[in-house]
């Protein structure tokens, strides 16, 4: 008797799809604290005393956010910031899709006001990971009259902020996906995303968004040069075969896990 594949659950729409790989991701958890402006996004506390955020509300505020960058008319007017190690790879894809500006790493005090630096800039809009790591640049942006879109936790200060995107900014996985979501439904928006063109050709695959750490990427360097050099994978073996949904391909191995790979794979009906 052959073996055959488990069931993969199947969702009656992209939005069903995008919310269970944001719960996979982690999307939905908070911290033990909550500001005041941060409790409409809040849906309940675990045992724990963590905060469950609303990813339905999530969801619309990252609508939201996506139709704001695409009434501005000029990509280059649009600027993501990410002081927070692990929104700089995601940051840095994230323009690269969507042709506007980006800043990874410290920000550097008088951009956007000083206009003698040599890196001055005049953004129409900005994206920040987190409103308390980057402070700085959201300060800056009030001072010059530039909207502001933050990825806000449930203890974010929101002051300076005009759309707060509730969700768990801490964690890499979820920081990632959520500017894949933000590009994807931008593209979407713009027309560059149709059925004919997924958005699986402009970014193959979710991971490339995610942070990862030094001493990681250095190892799989090692094995791909051990393994070519052994004759039986690496630089001259086929690529692996990735599952596709939609908009989206998954190919191994995935940081998600099982549970991740399941939900991925999975076809919308």
């Amino acid at each position: 008797m052959a073996d055959t594949a488990p069931a993969t659950p199947a969702y009656a729409s992209q939005k069903d799809h995008d919310i269970a790989i944001m719960l996979a991701a982690q999307c939905h958890l908070g911290t033990k604290n909550c500001s005041n402006a941060m409790e409409r996004y809040v849906f309940r506390r675990n045992d724990a005393g963590i905060h469950i955020i609303h990813l339905e509300k999530t969801y619309e505020k990252l609508k939201l956010a996506a139709r704001v960058i695409v009434a501005i008319e000029n990509p280059q007017d649009v600027m993501a910031l990410s002081a927070r190690p692990y929104g700089q790879r995601a940051v840095l894809k994230f323009s690269q899709y969507l042709n506007c500006k980006s800043e990874a790493g410290r920000h550097t005090p008088g951009t956007f006001t000083n206009q003698i630096q040599k890196r001055f800039e005049e953004p129409r809009l900005i994206i920040v990971t987190d409103p308390r790591v980057d402070h700085q640049p959201v300060k800056e942006a009030a001072y010059m009259g530039i909207p502001c879109i933050a990825f806000a936790d449930t203890d974010s200060p929101l002051q300076h902020v005009d759309i707060a995107i509730p969700m768990n900014n801490k964690g890499r996985l979820s920081i990632g996906l959520m500017y894949y979501l933000l590009a994807r439904m931008v593209l979407e928006m713009r027309g560059v995303v149709t059925p004919e063109k997924p958005f699986s050709e402009i970014c193959p695959s979710v991971d490339l968004l995610f942070y990862r750490e030094p001493e990681e990427t250095e190892a799989e360097e090692v094995a791909g040069e051990t393994a070519g050099f052994g004759g039986g994978t690496g630089f001259g073996a086929p690529a692996a075969d990735v599952g596709v949904h939609g908009s989206m391909v998954v190919g191994p191995p995935c940081v998600f896990g099982k549970m991740y790979v399941e939900m991925a794979n999975s076809r919308v009906e």
